[in-house]
């Protein structure tokens, strides 16, 4: 490089020492011209070429610059205005760095997780990193279960809702084991009854099934119940219940998730997330509902299809079925019947009497109790399902029978009560939000809120003595001082005398009134103004 400058220096540098400068460097011309230009700038440049010098140290990414693109959500150029802005603020000004520098920066310095999670937090950052797959394991050594709220609206009763879904999944198979849907927000009930499906191997449930040495289940307070965990502990499985935010560890179910819906849901009418043409995803006003039923059937085909014909990539070309029948695991099975007991809430003990048993301020009856009246007995029931119980003999464990509610109002009750009661909900959010309404000038300058709405000095004054009139009655005790008696010579019943405080003193006019006679009564009898014709007080 020394000896391209000084032939520069002697006006001898031709195009042909640099294109051979170039060719022994393994660089481009131009890159040897621009290392000439530095060095005659830099004498330090001419010793080591292409390396950058103290005053000329590239741009990196600080923390400010992290900070301001976690700010703006990863928007590059309104993370270069702002350096600018700041830049310009400095006394003296400093440089700010180039648009295209600062992109150069963030591409170098920053990995793609780190872009993605700043732009879009943790969730976008996640989907860059590397995880590693657990061994497959053996059928029944682990399942996962997770709800899903499916895309598809569904029409219950009349109204359209989206219907949740509580499967649980064999991480060594793929299989779908047990599956439940709720037309509505699930609870421990869709766990349990997902759960017993998922154990039986009868039909129509299939041959997949018995119990498992351990479930996953995410931090849901369905899943971590009461009634749930206890069950899987008197069936001897363990429950893994993983941290919070982490979908990856319990992959199997989440990709089930995942797969369904552009597999099935999409399909289907009501499907939610459908574009459409000109406005946002919604519901077409002519487009037929499929019912509560006919959903559940065809989510329940698609199952069978998953579990029979489907063949997932980690299975190598098999069906869940086939991978399953591969493997000679030994399966552990429950009777159907110990498992409804087993995946039954416990109410405690009652004593059977000869209304029934009073469970929950209501009474249940059933025709086993004839002549069983006097005997303790154990309740259990399913959740939500209050119109019917199970009964168990206290001392011994013995299935009774199941016992109804009495009294159990009809359907056409049931439905004008439900009219009744959501009639009153939308009157009383009608009035709260009436009351609750609050209107504010629009501002075209910064200023203050502005409140709309005018009152006079006469309407502020009567609004606030009702309130305080009625604050104040609220906190009175008509009953702490009686009334005083009142004079000897009323006849007053037994009953309101029986309220009053005796020997209570008068003041001299109430005496002076009650000894003059009145002018209309010829008896010259004292009258009072209060009383009637009879002399009886009102």
């Amino acid at each position: 490089m020394r000896r391209l400058l000084a032939l520069r220096a002697g006006k001898e540098l031709t195009a042909g020492h640099v294109r051979v400068a170039a060719d022994a460097l393994g660089v481009s011309e131009r890159t040897v011209w621009r290392w000439l230009a530095a060095a005659e700038r830099d004498e330090s440049a001419a010793a080591y070429p292409g390396a950058r010098s103290l005053a000329d140290a590239r741009f990196t990414i600080t923390p400010e610059v992290r900070g301001l693109l976690a700010l703006w959500k990863g928007n590059v150029r309104a993370v270069h205005r702002e350096l600018t802005a700041r830049a310009a603020r400095q006394s003296p000004p400093a440089n700010a760095p180039s648009l295209t520098t600062l992109h150069r920066a963030i591409r170098r310095d920053l990995t793609p997780g780190e872009r993605a999670g700043l732009a879009g937090g943790e969730r976008a950052a996640r989907k860059h990193d590397v995880f590693l797959a657990r061994p497959r394991g053996s059928r029944n050594q682990v399942w996962e279960t997770d709800h899903m709220q499916a895309p598809v609206l569904v029409d219950v009763d009349g109204k359209a809702r989206r219907p949740w879904i509580t499967w649980f999944t064999d991480c060594a198979t793929n299989a779908i084991t047990g599956v439940a849907v709720t037309p509505v927000h699930p609870s421990r009930e869709s766990v349990l009854a997902a759960l017993r499906s998922a154990v039986l191997r009868e039909d129509p449930y299939g041959p997949f099934g018995g119990l498992p040495e351990k479930v996953r289940v995410d931090r849901g307070k369905d899943f971590l119940s009461r009634t749930v965990t206890a069950a899987l502990d008197l069936l001897d499985v363990t429950v893994e219940p993983l941290p919070p935010c982490t979908p990856h560890l319990k992959g199997t179910v989440e990709g089930l998730n995942r797969a369904v819906e552009p597999m099935l849901l999409a399909a289907l009418p009501g499907y939610a997330r459908q574009p459409r043409p000109g406005k946002r995803p919604s519901l077409p006003k002519d487009e037929m509902l499929l019912g509560f039923e006919d959903f559940t059937a065809r989510l329940l085909a698609w199952t069978r299809w998953w579990n029979t014909e489907h063949r997932p990539e980690p299975l190598r070309g098999r069906t869940p079925l086939q991978a399953w029948q591969d493997d000679p695991t030994p399966l552990r099975d429950v009777p159907a019947a110990d498992l409804w007991t087993f995946t039954l809430e416990d109410a405690g003990t009652r004593t059977l009497t000869t209304r029934g048993i009073r469970f929950r301020k209501r009474d249940y009856v059933g025709p086993w109790m004839t002549g069983q009246a006097g005997i303790q007995v154990r309740i259990r029931f399913m959740p939500h399902h209050d119109h019917r119980i199970e009964v168990y003999h206290a001392a011994t464990g013995r299935y009774l029978g199941p016992a109804d509610l009495a009294d159990q109002a009809t359907d056409e009750q049931i439905r004008a009560v439900r009219r009744a009661r959501a009639a009153r909900a939308r009157r009383l959010k009608k009035d709260l939000e009436a009351s609750q309404r609050e209107r504010y000038a629009a501002a075209t300058q910064p200023e203050a809120p502005q409140r709309l709405g005018a009152l006079t000095a006469v309407q502020a004054g009567a609004e606030l003595t009702q309130a305080t009139d009625t604050d104040l009655s609220q906190l009175s005790l008509p009953d702490l001082i009686p009334p005083a008696a009142p004079p000897a010579d009323w006849r007053t019943p037994a009953s309101l005398a029986a309220l009053t405080t005796p020997g209570r003193p008068t003041t001299p006019l109430q005496s002076r009134q009650d000894s003059a006679p009145a002018p209309d009564d010829p008896g010259g009898r004292a009258a009072h103004p209060t009383t009637d014709q009879d002399g009886d007080a009102p």
